[in-house]
């Protein structure tokens, strides 16, 4: 085996090693992608079934719970 041969295969393995590399970052890049979706749809989903929407209540009762502060500076 002469020398020339011996780089080629060095170059070849090298080009090999590049591609799988490419490969693996690209399946890993897919997989992120598809684990970022599926976290946001989980906490969405997660934050509808815990958050409940306000009571329907009227201006008076509105009025009614928004304390001594609001008053006095009705009163001014």
């Amino acid at each position: 085996m002469n020398v020339n041969e011996v780089v080629a295969e060095k170059i070849e393995a090298a080009r090999r090693k590049i591609a799988n590399d490419k490969q693996r970052r690209a399946e890993l890049a897919e997989a992120r992608r598809h684990g970022i979706a599926a976290r946001h749809r989980q906490k969405l989903a997660h934050l509808a079934r815990t958050t409940t929407p306000p009571p329907h209540t009227t201006a008076a009762e509105r009025a009614d719970q928004s304390g001594p502060d609001t008053r006095a500076r009705e009163e001014r």
